[in-house]
């Protein structure tokens, strides 16, 4: 948690304390569903809570904002990003049950009325987003191709609505294939942990007439 504090040291009490919550919840239902690596269980705030959390590193959401999160797994950037968002509406959605079963447990269990969830996969949502976030669960034009359509018109923040993919490694050639704007920011700006060198967010959004 240090390190969480080190980097979002404004966050409320209560907001370090279900942050705080989530380590040991996490390390029970990763012992019955292997839902993080070993490896990175050992990093759990930096590789999964911190690396979440970079998307506030570029935007605060306004209240009332709704938020789609795409393949979120055991529940990221989803849960963590809705802690510290708590005005903000977050549908979270994975197609893999079990998945979506720890994550229905956690948000219980931290009483985060904030979080809605859907076994799905990203074409069976309904509705418009101003936010669609993800974690390479896809190459990003396949993405960009599954959620557009879910984008909202109807901006307000200070970024364009749009997606905010964190991604790591190379993907010039993702970008390339991108026929729309996009816009990327280097999460090692931000964090001066080895683990964000090549991580980055990406911005991609629509331009409207």
């Amino acid at each position: 948690m240090e390190i969480v504090k080190k980097y979002f040291p404004h966050l409320s009490h209560r907001q370090f304390d279900k942050l705080q919550q989530l380590w040991p919840l996490y390390k029970y239902w990763n012992q019955k569903i292997n839902l993080i690596s070993r490896k990175d269980i050992d990093h759990f705030y930096t590789r999964h809570v911190l690396h979440s959390m970079a998307i506030l590193k570029v935007i605060d959401f306004n209240p009332g904002a709704s938020v789609l999160d795409v393949g979120t797994g055991g529940g990221f950037p989803g849960i963590p990003l809705a802690i510290c968002s708590p005005e903000t509406q977050f549908l979270l959605v994975d197609s893999v049950g079990k998945k979506i079963r720890v994550v229905e447990e956690v948000v219980n269990e931290l009483a985060l009325d904030n979080i809605r969830t859907l076994r799905t996969r990203a074409e069976g949502v309904d509705g418009h987003f101003d936010f669609i976030t993800s974690r390479a669960v896809k190459s990003l034009p396949v993405f960009y191709r599954w959620v557009a359509d879910k984008i909202s018109a109807d901006h307000g923040h200070s970024l364009a609505n749009g997606i905010l993919y964190l991604k790591g490694g190379e993907f010039d050639s993702e970008l390339r294939e991108l026929d729309c704007p996009h816009r990327l920011f280097d999460l090692s700006v931000f964090f001066s942990e080895s683990f964000f060198e090549t991580k980055k967010l990406v911005h991609i959004y629509k331009k409207y007439r």
